[in-house]
């Protein structure tokens, strides 16, 4: 599961279908195979008011939902309600009127008013794709180009390319638009080059697309094309500023090194970097020979690059991950020719990005089939998939929901031969048991741990009750009874890992206007607009006993992984959520269920290069080793929470400050001193001597700014 499980969020989308010459159109929602997942029918009525049904389903769970609205002369809301129910269930009911220079909104989750002098567009936390084609229009509509927003920013967008089409009969010229100023990065649209123009489609190349009924698979094809092109550029730009090489021998003084193998701070060092390696590490103070550049680290933690180890990267998560000193991810499935094309971007330079291991996604076919990786129906088609990804350097196979219960053990066992780890959801119909004495080498998600004491053979974990069960029934669970320690025997005598991402499931016990305590401690950095997300809830939880019993599941959710931990079960940290910025909150969480902080940074550091199966290259600070390396202002192995300061990451061979990196995606920056490298001075002696300061910052341009407009 993705919180970004919302379809705009979990893609990066934002759909818009605006005025057409009939009455009524329907728009189709597919995925990147062509599967159909659903619908958006707009109605434009003669009494001026627009009427739209929404519905998305996919992999068990979407919204649905009704909206309409009236505009302003200048393109801009009157008058806008919504109501529905969003992803997971949580009820969907927001509205918007403005008055003369009054405008007032309310929806489950904030309301507000505001006096309003001019042009200003709302916008709505719950609607459906319609609301972008009227951002389209409304920008378009303003001389300079800039369109305030309701509650708060300014939305712009940016021409960056354009194609002919043929469609339902007729050519037109399309245009792809970069969208800025909503969210942490660009939103992209194709719209029509009309005097007034209105979005034509959307499409997140190789995931999904939506498309006027009757467009050809042709125009989607094409549309990917250049989309993958445009955004390629902007990606090439930002990796060109913001990654700073590091020529000649570096070398990173008085830093306290994290010794990840026995989870525990070492004394003051310097470290040498000397293309992209660890070149040695020796005590703080020793005489420097060769150096041609120098960070003073000032007594800072210096630890290996993070791991997290439950993504589904994109193209432009990079940034978050390695602001948060990431430097490794797993991507744990994703549509097979994106994946392959990210890691190609990254190895060549072109994007700001961590590097990737890859797990191959295996899924069966069934009305809940995710559509990405390999959907396969029999057992050969099954070794099939074991073999692309083992030939194309996949270490692991991740299996899915759908996968049919009697192939498993043949397909692990399969993959197994091939030199693969296998780890996965429990697929429908079975317990995290049988999967185990199957040959998981792995399991996905404290819920699917814990459904192994819930559900019957007649319990479809495909559906929500995967995260419903839960929610409503570990409250009860008695840790201590037989068949509970029995199964931890268990999964400590198969040294099961478990991949927890507890923050992932935060959202079981949020209640609608209430901050989410998995971001609460970073919400006062983010755009006005990505704040209003944080206090969003997502199931239905509508009255004070039943947040109290969702409230007692997830802590003993978080308490069962100290158990498993203590137990001697082998843990890594992932998130499959907001990138960075959820792992460092997974660490929080570790800690609540027990562990030490330095215990907690040994998984995220040296079992995550143990279980991806790189700690000969990664993992630790040593020479030999990649220079994977985040350096933090403030000692997270006494709190947990100094995390979140990281001052310089490298990775690749180049040099990062997080601080500019969040600057360019509109972030709060969460250092302020940052170190800078300096050039050495040689001495005659050919010995280093006191350094020279060629830049004040390390960086001077934040990437991206010439699509940066915020407020």
């Amino acid at each position: 599961m993705r919180s970004r499980t919302s379809l705009m969020l979990a893609c990066g989308l934002v759909l818009a279908l605006g005025a057409q010459a009939s009455d009524k159109t329907r728009y189709v929602l597919m995925l990147g195979n062509g599967k159909h997942v659903g619908e958006q029918v707009v109605e434009h009525g003669d009494d001026g008011m627009t009427r739209v049904h929404f519905i998305y389903k996919d992999n068990g769970r979407g919204p649905e939902m009704d909206e309409e609205y009236r505009l302003a002369p200048d393109g801009t809301y009157s008058d806008y309600k919504v109501k529905g129910t969003s992803t997971f269930g949580a009820v969907v009911d927001e509205h918007y009127t403005r008055t003369g220079d009054h405008a007032v909104w309310k929806s489950t989750s904030e309301d507000g008013e505001q006096t309003v002098s001019g042009t200003a567009l709302f916008v709505p936390l719950n609607g459906t794709f319609e609301a972008a084609s009227v951002a389209i229009t409304a920008v378009a509509m303003r001389p300079d180009g800039k369109l305030p927003l309701l509650p708060g920013g300014t939305l712009t967008q940016h021409k960056l390319d354009e194609v002919e089409v043929t469609h339902n009969g007729k050519t037109e010229r399309v245009q792809l638009i970069a969208q800025v100023g909503q969210g942490l990065t660009p939103s992209f649209l194709w719209a029509t080059t009309d005097v007034r123009p209105r979005l034509f489609a959307v499409v997140n190349p190789g995931i999904f697309a939506a498309v006027e009924e009757g467009t050809e698979d042709s125009i989607i094809k094409t549309l990917n094309a250049h989309q993958k092109a445009a955004e390629a550029i902007l990606l090439r730009d930002m990796a060109a500023h913001l990654m700073r090489p590091m020529p000649g021998l570096t070398v990173i003084r008085n830093a306290r090194v994290f010794d990840s193998e026995n989870a525990k701070l070492g004394a003051a060092s310097d470290v040498y970097v000397l293309r992209g390696r660890i070149a040695a590490v020796m005590p703080s103070g020793q005489p420097m020979r060769g150096v041609e550049h120098e960070i003073d680290a000032g007594g800072r933690v210096l630890l290996p690059g993070l791991f997290d180890m439950h993504t589904h990267t994109g193209r432009w998560d990079g940034g978050l991950h390695l602001a948060a000193g990431v430097t490794t991810v797993r991507d744990m499935g994703n549509d097979n020719a994106t994946i392959q094309q990210i890691i190609d971007e990254t190895a060549n330079g072109q994007l700001l990005a961590p590097q990737i291991v890859p797990a191959g996604f295996l899924e069966g076919e069934s009305p809940y089939s995710a559509r990405i990786g390999f959907v396969i129906k029999t057992q050969q088609e099954a070794k099939d998939a074991v073999d692309w990804y083992a030939e194309h350097g996949y270490p692991q196979l991740k299996i899915y929901n759908s996968f049919p219960h009697a192939m498993v053990r043949e397909t692990v066992a399969y993959a197994h031969s091939r030199g693969m780890r296998v780890s996965g959801h429990v697929p429908a119909f079975m317990r995290a048991q049988d999967v185990v004495e199957q040959g998981f080498d792995e399991i996905q998600h404290i819920n699917q741990v814990l459904l192994n004491f819930l559900v019957t053979p007649a319990t479809d974990t495909r559906t929500l009750d995967r995260f419903i069960l839960p929610a409503e029934r570990v409250a009860d669970l008695d840790f201590d009874s037989r068949p509970v320690q029995d199964f931890i025997a268990l999964l400590k005598a198969h040294q099961t890992v478990i991949d927890s991402t507890l923050t992932a499931f935060d959202f079981i016990r949020q209640r609608d206007g209430d901050m989410s305590q998995a971001y609460a401690a970073i919400s006062d950095h983010m755009p006005p607009d990505v704040q209003r997300g944080f206090r969003q809830g997502q199931l239905k939880i509508l009255d004070a006993a039943k947040a109290a019993r969702y409230e007692k599941s997830y802590a003993k959710m978080i308490e069962f992984v100290g158990r498993m931990y203590r137990a001697g079960i082998p843990l890594v940290a992932g998130t499959d959520q907001f990138s960075g910025f959820t792992l460092q909150r997974e660490f929080e969480l570790y800690v609540q269920a027990g562990m030490t902080p330095s215990q907690v940074l040994q998984i995220a550091t040296w079992n995550g290069a143990k279980y991806t199966r790189t700690l000969a290259d990664r993992g630790s600070i040593t020479a030999g080793k990649r220079a994977d390396l985040a350096l933090i202002d403030g000692d997270p192995t006494t709190n947990i929470a100094d995390i979140r300061k990281v001052a310089l990451v490298i990775t690749q061979g180049k040099l990062l400050s997080p601080s500019d990196i969040d600057q360019a995606l509109g972030i709060k920056p969460f250092v302020q001193n940052v170190p800078v490298m300096r050039d050495v001075v040689a001495t005659p002696s050919g010995s280093a001597s006191a350094p020279a300061l060629r830049n004040a910052r390390v960086f001077g341009h934040a990437a991206g700014a010439d699509l940066e407009d915020r407020e």
